[in-house]
Protein backbone atom coordinates (compact mmCIF):
# COMPACT_ATOMS: atom_id res chain seq x y z
CA UNK A 1 0.00 0.00 0.00
CA UNK A 2 1.31 3.35 -0.88
CA UNK A 3 1.90 5.99 1.73
CA UNK A 4 -1.15 8.25 0.23
CA UNK A 5 -3.85 5.24 1.04
CA UNK A 6 -2.01 4.89 4.15
CA UNK A 7 -2.51 8.14 4.86
CA UNK A 8 -6.08 8.29 3.74
CA UNK A 9 -7.38 5.35 5.86
CA UNK A 10 -6.37 6.23 8.84
CA UNK A 11 -9.02 8.87 8.93
CA UNK A 12 -11.35 6.20 7.20
CA UNK A 13 -10.76 4.01 10.45
CA UNK A 14 -11.15 6.98 12.90
CA UNK A 15 -14.49 7.61 11.24
CA UNK A 16 -16.03 4.46 11.49
CA UNK A 17 -15.12 4.05 14.94
CA UNK A 18 -16.90 7.41 15.88
CA UNK A 19 -19.57 6.08 13.88
CA UNK A 20 -19.49 2.99 16.22
CA UNK A 21 -19.60 4.92 19.19
CA UNK A 22 -22.50 7.45 18.65
CA UNK A 23 -24.43 4.31 17.51
CA UNK A 24 -23.56 2.59 20.78
CA UNK A 25 -24.37 5.66 22.75
CA UNK A 26 -27.65 6.08 20.48
CA UNK A 27 -28.66 2.44 21.74
CA UNK A 28 -28.48 3.11 24.96
CA UNK A 29 -30.13 5.94 24.96
CA UNK A 30 -32.91 4.38 23.05
CA UNK A 31 -32.93 1.15 25.27
CA UNK A 32 -33.09 3.32 28.52
CA UNK A 33 -36.24 5.46 27.48
CA UNK A 34 -37.95 2.36 26.30
CA UNK A 35 -37.14 0.81 30.08
CA UNK A 36 -38.10 3.97 31.75
CA UNK A 37 -41.57 4.21 29.88
CA UNK A 38 -43.70 1.52 31.92
CA UNK A 39 -42.31 3.56 35.19
CA UNK A 40 -43.31 7.08 34.09
CA UNK A 41 -46.91 5.10 32.62
CA UNK A 42 -47.47 3.78 36.03
CA UNK A 43 -46.98 7.02 38.40
CA UNK A 44 -49.00 9.50 35.81
CA UNK A 45 -51.57 6.83 36.31
CA UNK A 46 -51.26 6.76 39.87
CA UNK A 47 -51.39 10.23 40.18
CA UNK A 48 -54.59 10.63 37.81
CA UNK A 49 -56.39 8.27 39.86
CA UNK A 50 -55.57 9.68 43.02
CA UNK A 51 -56.54 13.11 41.89
CA UNK A 52 -60.05 11.22 40.21
CA UNK A 53 -60.96 10.07 43.87
CA UNK A 54 -60.21 6.63 42.12
CA UNK A 55 -57.55 5.04 45.28
CA UNK A 56 -58.15 6.11 48.75
CA UNK A 57 -55.05 8.23 49.35
CA UNK A 58 -55.08 7.92 52.98
CA UNK A 59 -53.91 4.49 52.02
CA UNK A 60 -52.36 4.85 48.85
CA UNK A 61 -50.59 8.20 48.78
CA UNK A 62 -50.30 9.99 45.38
CA UNK A 63 -46.96 10.61 44.11
CA UNK A 64 -46.95 14.02 44.33
CA UNK A 65 -47.62 13.27 48.18
CA UNK A 66 -44.92 10.97 48.32
CA UNK A 67 -42.35 14.14 46.92
CA UNK A 68 -43.38 16.17 49.57
CA UNK A 69 -42.70 13.89 52.23
CA UNK A 70 -38.99 13.51 50.75
CA UNK A 71 -38.95 17.27 50.71
CA UNK A 72 -39.72 17.57 54.04
CA UNK A 73 -37.42 15.26 54.74
CA UNK A 74 -34.59 16.48 53.16
CA UNK A 75 -35.63 20.30 54.13
CA UNK A 76 -35.19 18.98 58.42
CA UNK A 77 -31.96 16.83 57.38
CA UNK A 78 -33.62 14.04 58.66
CA UNK A 79 -33.47 11.99 55.38
CA UNK A 80 -29.45 12.56 55.05
CA UNK A 81 -29.35 11.80 58.99
CA UNK A 82 -31.42 8.16 58.88
CA UNK A 83 -29.52 6.73 55.62
CA UNK A 84 -26.12 7.35 56.78
CA UNK A 85 -27.14 5.65 60.03
CA UNK A 86 -28.29 2.40 57.91
CA UNK A 87 -25.62 2.84 55.23
CA UNK A 88 -23.20 2.50 58.34
CA UNK A 89 -25.31 -0.43 60.11
CA UNK A 90 -25.57 -2.46 56.28
CA UNK A 91 -22.10 -1.72 55.95
CA UNK A 92 -21.13 -3.26 59.40
CA UNK A 93 -23.02 -6.51 59.14
CA UNK A 94 -22.10 -7.22 55.53
CA UNK A 95 -18.25 -6.99 56.72
CA UNK A 96 -18.69 -9.15 59.39
CA UNK A 97 -21.31 -11.57 57.93
CA UNK A 98 -19.32 -11.38 54.47
CA UNK A 99 -15.34 -11.81 55.61
CA UNK A 100 -16.87 -15.05 57.74
CA UNK A 101 -18.48 -16.30 54.61
CA UNK A 102 -16.04 -15.70 52.76
CA UNK A 103 -13.71 -18.07 55.51
CA UNK A 104 -15.81 -20.60 56.04
CA UNK A 105 -16.51 -21.17 52.64
CA UNK A 106 -12.98 -21.26 51.58
CA UNK A 107 -12.57 -23.65 55.06
CA UNK A 108 -15.25 -25.99 53.97
CA UNK A 109 -14.32 -26.05 50.51
CA UNK A 110 -11.11 -27.00 50.68
CA UNK A 111 -11.41 -30.01 53.54
CA UNK A 112 -14.19 -32.67 53.01
CA UNK A 113 -13.51 -33.62 57.02
CA UNK A 114 -14.58 -29.85 57.74
CA UNK A 115 -17.43 -29.94 55.46
CA UNK A 116 -18.15 -32.81 57.44
CA UNK A 117 -18.02 -31.17 60.72
CA UNK A 118 -19.58 -27.67 60.10
CA UNK A 119 -21.91 -27.90 56.62
CA UNK A 120 -24.97 -29.18 58.23
CA UNK A 121 -24.91 -26.81 61.37
CA UNK A 122 -24.85 -23.99 58.55
CA UNK A 123 -27.41 -25.65 56.43
CA UNK A 124 -29.96 -25.59 59.71
CA UNK A 125 -29.13 -22.63 60.39
CA UNK A 126 -29.29 -20.63 57.23
CA UNK A 127 -33.53 -21.76 57.50
CA UNK A 128 -33.92 -20.01 60.18
CA UNK A 129 -36.04 -16.75 59.27
CA UNK A 130 -34.58 -13.34 60.89
CA UNK A 131 -38.01 -12.92 62.02
CA UNK A 132 -37.80 -15.72 64.48
CA UNK A 133 -34.18 -15.32 65.16
CA UNK A 134 -34.38 -11.31 66.27
CA UNK A 135 -36.12 -11.57 69.70
CA UNK A 136 -33.25 -14.12 70.94
CA UNK A 137 -30.89 -11.65 69.50
CA UNK A 138 -32.55 -8.65 71.29
CA UNK A 139 -32.72 -10.88 74.20
CA UNK A 140 -28.92 -11.34 74.38
CA UNK A 141 -27.78 -8.49 72.77
CA UNK A 142 -30.36 -5.26 73.90
CA UNK A 143 -31.52 -3.15 71.36
CA UNK A 144 -28.04 -1.33 70.89
CA UNK A 145 -26.04 -1.63 67.74
CA UNK A 146 -24.64 -5.04 68.77
CA UNK A 147 -27.85 -7.09 68.18
CA UNK A 148 -28.71 -4.76 64.46
CA UNK A 149 -25.19 -5.80 63.01
CA UNK A 150 -25.60 -9.17 64.18
CA UNK A 151 -28.81 -9.74 62.19
CA UNK A 152 -27.39 -8.30 59.13
CA UNK A 153 -24.36 -10.51 59.51
CA UNK A 154 -26.52 -13.19 59.97
CA UNK A 155 -28.35 -12.96 56.54
CA UNK A 156 -24.83 -11.79 54.39
CA UNK A 157 -23.03 -15.03 56.02
CA UNK A 158 -24.65 -17.54 54.06
CA UNK A 159 -24.77 -16.50 50.60
CA UNK A 160 -21.26 -15.54 50.16
CA UNK A 161 -20.38 -19.39 52.30
CA UNK A 162 -22.37 -21.34 49.79
CA UNK A 163 -21.26 -19.69 46.90
CA UNK A 164 -17.82 -19.48 47.95
CA UNK A 165 -17.63 -23.10 48.69
CA UNK A 166 -19.36 -24.15 45.31
CA UNK A 167 -17.07 -22.42 43.55
CA UNK A 168 -13.91 -23.94 45.07
CA UNK A 169 -15.81 -27.63 44.78
CA UNK A 170 -16.48 -26.58 41.12
CA UNK A 171 -12.98 -26.19 39.80
CA UNK A 172 -12.20 -28.95 37.51
CA UNK A 173 -9.67 -31.78 39.69
CA UNK A 174 -7.56 -32.22 36.41
CA UNK A 175 -6.16 -28.57 37.69
CA UNK A 176 -5.05 -29.57 41.18
CA UNK A 177 -3.36 -32.70 39.29
CA UNK A 178 -1.50 -30.44 37.18
CA UNK A 179 -0.59 -28.17 40.11
CA UNK A 180 0.53 -31.50 41.96
CA UNK A 181 2.58 -31.81 38.83
CA UNK A 182 4.65 -28.63 39.23
CA UNK A 183 4.87 -28.69 43.06
CA UNK A 184 2.41 -26.27 43.59
CA UNK A 185 2.67 -25.03 47.64
CA UNK A 186 -0.75 -24.97 49.15
CA UNK A 187 -0.93 -21.07 49.15
CA UNK A 188 -0.14 -21.51 45.33
CA UNK A 189 -3.13 -23.31 44.77
CA UNK A 190 -5.18 -21.09 46.77
CA UNK A 191 -4.24 -17.32 44.96
CA UNK A 192 -3.30 -18.88 41.10
CA UNK A 193 -5.73 -21.43 40.86
CA UNK A 194 -8.54 -21.87 43.05
CA UNK A 195 -9.43 -18.42 43.90
CA UNK A 196 -8.92 -17.11 40.31
CA UNK A 197 -11.26 -20.06 38.85
CA UNK A 198 -13.75 -19.63 42.15
CA UNK A 199 -14.59 -15.46 41.33
CA UNK A 200 -17.60 -15.98 38.86
CA UNK A 201 -19.43 -17.73 42.29
CA UNK A 202 -17.85 -15.40 44.89
CA UNK A 203 -19.15 -12.13 42.71
CA UNK A 204 -22.52 -13.98 42.77
CA UNK A 205 -22.01 -14.71 46.59
CA UNK A 206 -21.30 -10.64 46.94
CA UNK A 207 -24.24 -9.90 44.95
CA UNK A 208 -26.73 -11.77 46.68
CA UNK A 209 -24.43 -11.20 50.39
CA UNK A 210 -25.41 -7.35 49.87
CA UNK A 211 -28.92 -7.44 48.76
CA UNK A 212 -29.94 -9.70 51.62
CA UNK A 213 -27.79 -7.15 54.26
CA UNK A 214 -29.75 -4.49 52.72
CA UNK A 215 -32.89 -6.57 53.59
CA UNK A 216 -31.70 -8.13 56.85
CA UNK A 217 -31.75 -4.04 57.83
CA UNK A 218 -34.84 -3.38 57.29
CA UNK A 219 -35.78 -6.31 60.10
CA UNK A 220 -32.86 -4.75 62.31
CA UNK A 221 -34.12 -1.23 62.88
CA UNK A 222 -37.55 -1.74 62.83
CA UNK A 223 -37.44 -3.47 66.03
CA UNK A 224 -36.47 -1.43 69.17
CA UNK A 225 -34.52 1.49 66.69
CA UNK A 226 -34.76 5.02 66.82
CA UNK A 227 -32.94 6.20 63.34
CA UNK A 228 -32.74 4.34 60.19
CA UNK A 229 -34.38 3.97 57.36
CA UNK A 230 -35.98 1.29 58.71
CA UNK A 231 -37.16 3.12 61.86
CA UNK A 232 -38.62 6.35 59.55
CA UNK A 233 -40.77 3.23 58.17
CA UNK A 234 -42.22 2.32 61.37
CA UNK A 235 -42.40 5.60 62.37
CA UNK A 236 -45.02 5.79 59.54
CA UNK A 237 -46.52 3.03 59.93
CA UNK A 238 -47.16 3.98 64.00
CA UNK A 239 -48.34 7.65 62.79
CA UNK A 240 -50.55 6.63 60.12
CA UNK A 241 -48.29 8.62 57.58
CA UNK A 242 -47.88 6.01 54.54
CA UNK A 243 -46.10 8.61 52.49
CA UNK A 244 -43.61 8.09 54.85
CA UNK A 245 -43.90 4.58 54.64
CA UNK A 246 -43.44 5.01 50.95
CA UNK A 247 -40.46 7.23 50.94
CA UNK A 248 -38.38 4.43 52.96
CA UNK A 249 -39.44 1.68 50.81
CA UNK A 250 -38.10 4.18 47.74
CA UNK A 251 -34.71 4.64 49.43
CA UNK A 252 -34.57 0.91 49.96
CA UNK A 253 -35.76 0.13 46.09
CA UNK A 254 -32.86 2.88 45.14
CA UNK A 255 -29.91 2.33 47.06
CA UNK A 256 -30.77 -1.63 47.14
CA UNK A 257 -30.18 -0.95 43.07
CA UNK A 258 -27.64 0.83 43.05
CA UNK A 259 -25.02 -1.09 45.13
CA UNK A 260 -26.71 -4.21 42.91
CA UNK A 261 -25.16 -2.17 39.92
CA UNK A 262 -22.05 -1.47 40.93
CA UNK A 263 -21.38 -5.67 41.48
CA UNK A 264 -22.26 -6.23 38.14
CA UNK A 265 -20.44 -3.44 36.80
CA UNK A 266 -17.42 -5.42 38.88
CA UNK A 267 -18.48 -8.76 37.60
CA UNK A 268 -18.16 -7.37 34.10
CA UNK A 269 -14.62 -5.99 34.76
CA UNK A 270 -13.95 -9.12 36.40
CA UNK A 271 -15.00 -11.81 34.01
CA UNK A 272 -15.07 -9.76 30.65
CA UNK A 273 -12.95 -12.87 29.13
CA UNK A 274 -16.06 -15.29 29.37
CA UNK A 275 -17.29 -16.36 26.21
CA UNK A 276 -21.11 -16.55 27.83
CA UNK A 277 -24.47 -16.30 26.07
CA UNK A 278 -25.66 -12.93 26.21
CA UNK A 279 -29.64 -13.67 25.73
Amino acid sequence: MSEQAEVLAVPAAAGESKSAFGLKWKERLVTAVLGGLLPVLVVLGWQWMGDAGRIDTFFIPTPLMIAAAFRELIASGELVGHLIVSLKRAAAGFAVGGALGLAFGILVGFSRRTESYLDPTFQMLRMIPHLALSPLIILWFGFGETSKVFIIANGAFFPLYINTFLGIRNVDNKLFEVSDVLEFSRFKQITRLVLPSSVPNILLGLRLSLAISWLGLVVAEMIGSKEGIGYLIHFGQSNSRTELIFVGIIIFAIIGKLVDSLVRLLDRKLLGWRDSYKG
